[in-house]
């Protein structure tokens, strides 16, 4: 039975790799009391972009300047990727691995390999052993993979001088009866030792590995507290005890939870890595964790964005991360424009009162609802604001394809006509507003750029605020108050958003637009209680 500890590795997700050395020491000395085999102290790559740490690519010298205790096995990890990418493998592999294995402080070489890219990233074991290496591989994905397809895996597998094959649970959605399953097929051809690696978005990453066990799997993986892309893997402090009991020997365990103290629950705190409703709900529809992660690291996103992308997801696939994916989803709107009404037959020479989603429109709701009723402007309410009298609204205002998709049955049952760019939006959606007064008016989201036309606007995102202030002055109107926009913290990435926003519409409108509740963005400012 090898305990395999990758903490390092799959935990530079969160830090960019980037441990601090007293980190590491540490981490090595408990690792060694607490029975573990292996560490595999990083990534291996020739990619460099952005500044990563020292585990990003754990390179001989690093590791010779490491104190590694006796009888620990030193690993590092590749991507398949880079194998079967435009250069040619012996290339890579020879820049990976200048020296042999006897002149070189690492043991096991592991590759992290996509069923895709299995077959031709297996011309590289006879290489790397023939240097004197160990070498393990990691099919990821291989969950969703047919009996037929993870026979011919095995039969590849077969072919070749493999120390450990290793199947990962890389979307977290892996049952007990799944493991089971796939050590079957894989048996079918491949004799050698298995490995598992899981992830723990249903809460079933010891589960599952204790399984793989019990079906004769001898290589297996863990983190410290579980720290990992996503919702993390087995926890090592917990797999460590179970691999002891059937060993039958004694650990040391003081050095780990001195760390896990010190050193990873603080950062598991400043990070968020560890399982939680969203990565369940990634779990069991197939996506990848990644866009769980990337959206909570996001202030952009509040709880209904989550879930509204992952519904998204589900439907329109998300077994691979894509940042183009994820912005598809904020964004959406990168094709020709359509719309059937123009807006100047609302707001043409009228004052508009538009009302966003802060604190003021509740803080000041009295005297706004006054305003509206002495002074009569044109009042809209972006997405479901609902802290004023709704008799008072006059229309709703939509487009955010994320927010749309959580607020979808709301704006259904309320009584205001929604302006929203209709037919543009995925079958889904309209078929739920089928039913509602729609004031159809199209949009374009292009970088940096307002443009206002009759029927559809050019905004620079999809944002509703951005939406709304092209509509309006699309529809000619004489001028705008804002109630609701308070503003971020200085440094939140919504406030930054919207800075970029007003700053573009100024530079593209003179229509007045004027702050009626306090707002720390750069606007011309009034006060309702003097209007």
């Amino acid at each position: 039975m090898f305990l395999l500890d990758c903490t390092l590795r799959d935990g530079g997700y969160y830090n960019s790799w980037d441990f601090s050395r007293e980190v590491i020491d540490e981490y090595l000395e408990a690792m060694a009391a607490a029975g573990v085999n292996v560490v595999e102290l990083g990534l291996r790559s020739l990619k460099n972009s952005g500044f990563k740490g020292a585990t990003a690519f754990t390179t001989d010298d690093f590791i010779k300047s490491l104190p590694i205790p006796d009888g620990l096995t030193v690993g590092v990890m590749i991507n398949a990727a880079e194998l079967v990418g435009d250069k040619p493998q012996l290339e890579v592999l020879e820049a990976l691995f200048p020296v042999a294995a006897a002149e070189s402080p690492v043991d096991l070489v592991r590759i992290a390999s996509h069923v895709y890219e299995f077959e031709e990233a297996l011309q590289a074991v006879s290489w790397l052993k023939d240097k004197g290496y160990q070498v393990g591989f990691n099919l990821m994905q291989i969950a969703d993979r047919t009996e037929d397809e993870v026979v011919q895996l095995a039969k590849l597998a077969k072919e070749h001088p493999l120390d450990a094959l290793y199947f990962a649970d890389s979307m977290g959605s892996m049952m007990p009866e799944d493991v089971s399953k796939i050590v079957g097929w894989l048996r079918t051809h491949w004799q050698g030792a298995l490995g598992i690696h899981t992830h723990d978005n249903l809460n079933l990453a010891l589960s599952n590995t204790l399984r793989a066990i019990s079906e004769g799997v001898t290589w297996v993986d863990a983190t410290v507290t579980g720290m990992g892309r996503g919702p993390g893997n087995a926890r090592t402090e917990e797999l460590a005890i179970e691999v002891a009991e059937l060993r039958d020997k004694p650990i040391n365990l003081v050095p780990l939870m001195t760390i896990i103290r010190k050193y990873f629950k603080p950062m598991q705190i400043k990070y968020g890595w560890g399982t939680n409703p969203y990565y369940f709900l990634a779990g069991k529809y197939g996506i990848h964790p990644s866009y769980i992660q990337s959206m909570m690291a996001d202030a952009r996103y509040d709880e209904e964005d989550l879930l509204a992308v992952i519904d998204y997801l589900r439907d329109e696939g998300g077994k691979k991360f894509s940042n183009a994916t994820l912005n598809n989803a904020r964004e959406f709107y990168s094709s020709k424009p359509q719309g059937t009404w123009s807006p100047s037959e609302a707001f043409a020479g009228r004052e508009v009162l538009l009302l966003g989603s802060g604190p003021g429109v509740w803080q000041h709701r009295d005297t706004l609802e006054r305003y509206i009723k002495e002074n009569k402007p044109l009042v809209v309410a972006m997405n479901t604001q609902t802290d004023i009298d709704a008799r008072l609204i006059d229309y709703r205002i939509a487009c955010q394809p994320v927010r749309l998709l959580a607020d979808v049955e709301t704006h259904a049952a309320l009584p205001q006509p929604l302006i929203t760019p209709y037919t543009m939006l995925p079958n889904a959606l309209k078929s739920q507003l089928a039913k509602k007064e729609i004031k159809d008016f199209g949009i374009c989201v292009k970088s940096d750029m307002f443009a206002f036309g009759d029927n559809y606007c050019t905004v620079p995102s999809s944002l509703v605020a951005c939406y709304a202030l092209a509509t309006i002055t699309s529809g000619k109107a004489t001028k705008i108050w804002l109630a609701g926009f308070d503003g971020y913290g200085a440094d939140d990435p919504r406030a930054i958003e919207m800075k970029k926003v007003l700053r573009l519409y100024k530079e593209s409108s003179d229509l007045p637009i004027t702050a009626i509740t306090p707002t720390t963005y750069n606007l011309s400012t009034q006060s309702i209680y003097a209007m």
